[in-house]
């Protein structure tokens, strides 16, 4: 049994995560767990303190008027969130999904997942406040990667049937944990998995890959292993473009060069620019 916790913020994203965590619950046998967290850092439109710049007789009615503020967006906040993770449910249950709980809390998203149980996290890339226009990530995704020590779904704008997956082999730690867990809890759909390594034909690295083709096909998926040489970033999303892939699998931390393409100072943009959802692993 698997248990998903799925974020959701209420942005464009929302939809694609319940169908992503849809989909992993019928890959995995397991339940959902929707999370709606509310921001204790959310800044009021006010100045913190007022009291210099009023005068005495003003000041306790209106000090009085920006509290009953406050508790009134406070109160609509966890309204919405309710309401957020109620069409989120329905949306589950329309495709099945019967096993599901709710949770509403207040705090920072990564804090939040760390304290909490789980198999496997399901977030959007962007979150209400992203950039579409200039592809700006939401700005919990590597707060959470760098947090959280579980597998991550990134869900795509919108979900599509998962047949193909382009598994990124660097044979790190990381790596061969993301091969370990897709043979000790295989998918229900087994879907085609291509290993691609960034390395020259015949290196110990494109070896690597091969073999860990043979252990998925062992597992019985439809595997096969491919190297390249070149620059990771766009070989791999070259890779996952030109072959139709509708899932790209990858460790979240290497000892190769695509350890920076998914934590670092900034969200990368393989991550950014990747039109399909990726699964991460610490």
């Amino acid at each position: 049994m698997t248990h998903i916790l799925a974020l959701i913020d209420g942005s464009v994203y929302t939809h694609s995560v319940c169908d992503h965590a849809a989909w992993a619950a019928r890959q995995y046998g397991g339940d959902i767990e929707l999370l709606h967290v509310l921001s204790s850092a959310r800044s009021s439109s006010f100045p913190p303190d007022l009291s210099g710049s009023i005068g005495l007789g003003a000041r306790s009615t209106l000090l009085d008027e920006l509290a009953q503020h406050d508790a009134r967006t406070a109160q609509l906040a966890k309204e919405r969130g309710r309401a957020i993770l109620d069409a989120a449910h329905e949306r589950l249950e329309s495709q099945g999904i019967q096993d599901v709980s709710l949770a509403l809390r207040t705090g920072e998203i990564a804090d939040s997942l760390v304290k909490r149980a789980g198999d496997l996290i399901v977030m959007g890339k962007r979150g209400e406040g992203a950039d579409f226009e200039k592809l700006h990530l939401g700005s919990n995704l590597e707060r959470v990667v760098r947090a959280v020590h579980r597998p991550v779904l990134i869900a795509s704008r919108a979900f599509k049937p998962i047949q193909h997956a382009v598994f990124a082999f660097d044979d790190g730690v990381s790596a061969r944990k993301a091969l370990d867990s897709l043979i000790q809890s295989p998918m229900a759909d087994r879907p085609r998995i291509t290993v691609f390594s960034v390395a020259e034909a015949g290196s110990d690295l494109a070896k690597a890959g091969i073999a860990a083709a043979a252990r998925l096909k062992e597992a019985g998926y439809d595997a096969a292993a491919k190297a390249r040489p070149g620059h990771a970033e766009k070989i791999i999303a070259e890779e996952a473009g030109h072959d139709g892939a509708d899932l790209l699998i990858m460790g979240a931390y290497g000892h190769s060069r695509i350890r920076s393409l998914i934590i670092g100072s900034t969200t990368t943009s393989l991550i950014r620019s990747c039109p399909i959802p990726l699964l991460l692993f610490r």
